[in-house]
């Protein structure tokens, strides 16, 4: 037996690697580091890059000396180059990243930015019109605030908030009721409205448009990373997608408030 991996007492040889994969389930995420690869390949770093990486990298496992960096890339087999590729994969993919859609990205966020907006609102909802209609007549009148109205008849978690929820994205609120909000003027109170088996009033207390800053811009680049590397996945064979444990809806590679 030619032996190719020791992990403790256990040697393992060549013809075991492939089945201890596919049993652990491995297989999928080598798959997919593996598309990964491909595409970083014609992805380099500048001398200085690779350096400063590297140094990051013997600081994380204390390879503190010469004879500690060699004794770890013999112990896993490594040459000096295919450790400068491991030390500066990450990068790598985020400079892939960058080069790949980066010039496209105020465009798309210009596409995406209605969702990525956030809104604060208040919420009050009721399974009857009859208690919403009277709800909404006292506070137009005065009687009652919606803080004080929600804590007592709404019947979602808003009641321990005093009605307020957010602020949350466009995006991850229902569709009709996120157009509601959208075209609700901040402060005004809106007259009960049906959604689902709830009569609901709301109050947009405050709207904020989505900045394309250093954290949108990432976010934005990861999103459209991930619609690419679901594309590749799709490209695969029915054989591969079977054989290789792919779900339809793989792992996320890194990466509320409803009526």
């Amino acid at each position: 037996m030619s032996a190719v991996l020791q992990i403790g007492n256990r040697v393992l040889a060549a013809s075991e690697i492939i089945p201890l994969l596919a049993s652990y389930n491995i297989i999928p995420q080598l798959l997919c580091e593996s598309i990964i690869d491909s595409a970083i390949a014609p992805i380099t770093c500048t001398p200085e890059e690779t350096a400063r990486l590297l140094e990051q990298f013997y600081q994380h496992w204390n390879l503190t000396s010469q004879e500690k960096r060699q004794d770890w890339r013999s112990r896993y087999g490594l040459t000096q180059e295919e450790l400068e590729l491991l030390a500066t994969r990450k990068f790598r993919v985020e400079k892939f990243k960058e080069v790949t859609w980066g010039h496209q990205l105020k465009s798309y966020f210009l596409k995406r930015k209605r969702q990525l907006d956030k809104v604060i609102y208040s919420l009050i909802r009721t399974e009857e019109r009859g208690t919403a209609n009277e709800l909404y007549f006292r506070i137009q009148e005065g009687e009652q605030s919606i803080a004080e109205l929600a804590r007592e008849y709404s019947s979602g978690l808003e009641a321990q908030t005093g009605g307020i929820i957010g602020p949350v994205e466009f995006g991850t609120i229902a569709p009709n009721f996120a157009q509601l909000l959208y075209t609700s003027q901040p402060g005004i109170v809106q007259p009960p409205v049906p959604f689902g088996e709830w009569w609901v009033i709301v109050r947009v207390e405050k709207l904020i448009p989505a900045q394309l800053d250093d954290f949108m811009h990432q976010r934005l680049l990861q999103e459209n990373f991930e619609a690419w590397f679901q594309q590749q996945l799709s490209q695969l064979s029915a054989e591969e997608k079977i054989w290789m444990g792919v779900k339809s809806k793989p792992a996320q590679l890194e990466k509320t408030g409803a009526a």
